[in-house]
């Protein structure tokens, strides 16, 4: 199992932008995977809305092997051929270091003042993929009247890698299994035990019978949510938390170690502690945790 580090929950300091890369750099040399960031444009009860593609660019920039990734970035938000050309941008600036985790949203708000109709979120995301795969795959020509505008078009920036970076779909329906299927790479959740990880993957593959893809071809991941043992957490976690309420490490060792056996192939660890401890946190995580669990930091 592949770990990564959310740079969005923390309560940074006054230097949020100092400390977020001091994180990422971090986060790489303990050999975690990628760091990910949320998407929010407006104040949340989760954390800061940093812009994840902003933000991730500065992080390609600050590290030189670490991967990056959105988790999730909100495509109704969007139009998706301005946000092909800036993640296929983002691709090429990080060397093919950019996985892109997506999914319809959920806050009102952030739709109201974007003057985006909540109800069209599922259409929405569905023809920003469609539109998006079909710009990084030089494929225009092959999409259907709905886009007879883009029939001719061609992608401004070619993604560093043929056919763009990875895409991991959110979302806890099976309308977003669905559409894991139908246009991901991965399908991505959020605070699952290992028997919610076996749940989704049979689900996967009950939904794949028929659509003439393979089930096996699209990885698990989670966001994990922790709190290190004895560090105090900054704000409530919306998810269980990995190892239980005041956790030890061999609890979430277990916890993790299970996570694995169950087959998620990512786990992304959103730890809302204080952001003048990610280092302390961090250390404990390369100290006490990775070796634990076998981790192995490889090729994306």
């Amino acid at each position: 199992m592949r770990f990564g580090l959310s740079l969005e929950p923390q309560a940074w300091p006054g230097d949020a932008g100092a400390a977020m890369l001091r994180a990422a750099r971090d986060a790489e040399r303990i050999g975690l995977d990628y760091v990910l960031m949320a998407n929010h444009v407006l104040e949340n009860p989760h954390g800061a809305g940093f812009d994840p593609v902003v933000l991730l660019a500065a992080v390609a920039g600050a590290t030189t092997h670490l991967g990056i990734a959105t988790s999730v970035l909100v495509l109704p938000y969007y139009q998706p051929v301005v946000l092909a050309n800036q993640l296929a941008t983002l691709d090429v600036v990080s060397a093919g270091r950019l996985t892109v985790a997506v999914g319809t949203g959920w806050n009102p708000q952030e739709f109201d003042a974007l003057g985006v109709p909540l109800e069209l979120r599922g259409r929405r995301t569905d023809e920003s993929l469609e539109i998006m795969k079909a710009l990084w795959t030089g494929t225009t020509a092959d999409l259907d009247d709905r886009f007879a505008g883009l029939r001719d078009a061609r992608i401004g920036v070619p993604p560093y890698r043929p056919g763009g970076p990875p895409v991991w779909v959110g979302g806890h329906s099976d309308a977003a299994i669905r559409r894991a299927l139908r246009f991901g790479d991965g399908w991505h959740g959020s605070g699952l035990d290992h028997e919610e990880a076996r749940y989704f993957r049979r689900r996967i593959e009950e939904l794949a019978d028929g659509t003439g893809r393979d089930p096996a071809s699209i990885g698990i991941s989670t966001v994990g949510f922790l709190v290190p043992p004895g560090m105090p957490a900054v704000r409530p976690a919306p998810g269980r938390l990995i190892g239980g309420p005041r956790a030890t490490t061999t609890a979430i060792v277990d916890d993790l170690c299970q996570l694995a056996d169950a087959g998620v192939a990512m786990c992304s660890l959103w730890m809302p502690v204080d952001g003048r401890r990610m280092g302390e946190a961090l250390a404990w995580l390369a100290d006490e945790v990775l070796p634990r669990v076998g981790h192995r930091s490889g090729p994306r």
